[in-house]
């Protein structure tokens, strides 16, 4: 079996324009660190925003995309917002304070949090609470685990995608469909574990 993980954090931010917009902040990665993008507009159409071919690939095995475009990438994240300039997106979010699903899982050990088999445990329960899945199965006979430690709100948006205004700030909703999950209909900042595995299960 093998296995990748990535540590960083998750932006998920919809649009009065329709688009939705999911950027990965990646600190540590087989890759080394990065970002990436995954856009749907309005009409559905899906495409991925990434730095490199090998990135690429990985992503677009691991999910579902309508195009993919590979572009230099510049992304920051800061104690107050979020920045990401690649390809057509470019976008600014501020961050606002801990929500409510931060605090709770502030009180999670971060080991526990962060376990694929803690994930599958509340995989349920969060998509009956949040709307989303922690755990299922991904492309190329793969599954995937998310393992939140902290969730912030995202207060405000200034965006452009393919030279277009993205307008305010938004719930995510329709949900985006690159994979299993989309993210929390609510913006936010999610700070994550992202474990990838390919074979009949995921280590602990």
């Amino acid at each position: 079996m093998s296995q990748w993980r990535f540590d960083g954090a998750i932006l998920g931010v919809g649009s009065t324009s329709g688009v939705r917009a999911v950027v990965g902040l990646w600190r540590e990665t087989p890759f080394g660190p990065f970002a990436d993008a995954m856009v749907a507009d309005a009409s559905g159409h899906r495409t991925l925003v990434a730095p490199t071919q090998e990135v690429a690939t990985f992503i677009a095995e691991t999910y579902s995309f309508d195009e993919v475009v590979l572009a230099p990438v510049r992304a920051r994240l800061s104690g107050r917002d979020v920045a990401f300039d690649g390809g057509d997106l470019h976008l600014r979010a501020r961050l606002g304070e801990r929500d409510l699903l931060g605090h709770a899982l502030a009180l999670l050990p971060r080991s526990v949090a962060r376990s694929p088999r803690f994930s599958r445990l509340v995989s349920p329960a969060a998509y009956a609470i949040a709307g989303v899945r922690t755990f299922g199965t991904a492309g190329r006979g793969r599954s995937e685990a998310y393992g939140a430690t902290d969730r912030r709100h995202v207060l405000a948006l200034e965006a452009t995608w393919r030279g277009e205004s993205l307008g305010d700030l938004a719930p995510v909703d329709p949900p985006v469909r690159f994979g299993f999950s989309s993210t929390p209909a609510a913006p936010g900042l999610t700070s994550v574990t992202t474990t990838v595995a390919s074979g009949a299960r995921h280590s602990s």
